[in-house]
């Protein structure tokens, strides 16, 4: 197999109101970058949000390098700039025009990608790889389209992933040295550890209710973002900040700050399950071989209900009825923001199973290979 020549990427992120995007684009970089020996130049339009997921950036400076990155400001004017040999407009984001027109006059032009949201639905492989002409320039855009199945972009995963948790998960002393660096106890066997990461939610009331008074005690780690109002109102308290920790029978909550994306990566592997949201920390919790509850991103014409169905088609086709209908009721619940409480008590009865499944999905998931290599290997063959 030939070694792929090293090559310019332009990769360009808008950051809307999370923090999904710039956490994908950053880890794509940081992979062409390591793992493929790629130059890359990554465009961010909000730097101070780039900087909450990563300290290490400077959230002034109008172009830095970390990691082996070159990261760029995104502003209006754009900075004129040479277009690299591959350009990414990634997640729904528009390049500036003046940046197409370069690519129009640039020799060769550049390979120009459209890296789309990640999606199950059956129509995302019939759409892969598919070209756009430019209405007025000389530019052609390819759609690429991640994906769980053959076919598709496939999804991120770094080549050590698999093994830095497995290493991760095997070592109890590893892992009680990462609670302490969190400041948290390292808990008992009968604890329940529940990482919470989500959108604003009405369901987190009778989701903690039935926590607090369950069996066994539930330790819940709640990165800080748009869920703590929940969380707050919960506990009927009105200043909610990083570092307190709140109590009510046999529930305790813990806030988190806003972590780096390797501290998150362990805070999933670490924990007895995960609610997630959105696609970045969606994609990590299936890495992390433990069961899971996704809120999809709402959007106000339901276009979200179609892909939550379309990837619970194909992640419960390994499980068994029981579980599979304990999987969805509970994911439809938290998704409409309903009482999830006997939801929940269905679902963590069937705990070793869902676990069971959550590893057979990744092992399936690592057949299809990852994003950026597969990527890269689709722009080469465009040059």
């Amino acid at each position: 197999m030939s070694v792929p020549r090293r090559l310019l990427w332009d990769i360009f992120c808008t950051i809307v109101d999370n923090y999904g995007d710039i956490g994908i684009t950053w880890r794509l970089a940081r992979q062409l970058v390591h793992e493929h020996d790629q130059s890359v130049r990554l465009w961010v339009d909000d730097l101070a949000s780039f900087h909450a997921i990563h300290p290490e950036v400077d959230p002034k400076a109008e172009s830095q390098t970390l990691a082996g990155v070159e990261i760029r400001h995104w502003g209006e004017p754009l900075a004129s700039v040479q277009p690299g040999d591959v350009v990414i407009e990634a997640l729904a984001c528009h390049l500036p025009e003046s940046f197409e027109k370069a690519m129009a006059t640039r020799q060769p032009t550049p390979v120009w990608v459209n890296l789309e949201y990640l999606s199950a639905e059956d129509w995302v492989a019939d759409c892969h790889g598919l070209p756009s002409p430019h209405p007025r320039l000389p530019l052609t855009k390819y759609f690429f389209m991640p994906g769980y199945l053959p076919g598709t972009g496939g999804v991120l995963k770094e080549a050590n992933l698999a093994a830095a948790r497995d290493t991760f998960q095997g070592h109890p002393a590893t892992r009680s040295e990462f609670w302490r660096s969190l400041g948290l106890p390292e808990g008992s066997d009968d604890e329940c550890r529940i990482s919470l990461f989500s959108y604003q939610n009405s369901s987190v009331a009778s989701l903690f209710a039935t926590w607090a008074a369950g069996p066994a005690p539930s330790r819940c780690l709640v990165p800080a973002g748009k869920v703590l109002a929940d969380v707050a109102a919960y506990f009927g308290v009105t200043d909610i900040t990083v570092g307190r920790t709140l109590c009510r029978d046999r529930l305790t909550v813990h806030i988190l700050p806003m972590l780096d994306q390797d501290t998150y990566d362990r805070l999933l592997w670490a924990c007895d399950c995960n609610f997630v949201r959105g696609e970045d920390s969606f994609v990590r919790a299936q890495w992390a071989q433990k069961p899971l509850v996704w809120q999809a991103y709402r959007q106000e014409d339901g276009a979200h209900w179609p892909k939550i169905g379309a990837f619970l088609a194909h992640y419960c086709a390994r499980l068994e009825d029981r579980t599979a209908q304990a999987l969805r009721h509970l994911w439809q619940l938290w998704n409409e923001g309903s009482d999830v409480g006997p939801a929940w008590r269905s679902f963590w009865a069937q705990r070793l199973e869902l676990t069971a499944g959550a590893v057979s999905w990744a092992e399936e998931l690592e057949r299809h290979g990852d994003l950026a290599g597969n990527l890269l290997h689709f722009c080469q063959k465009k040059l």
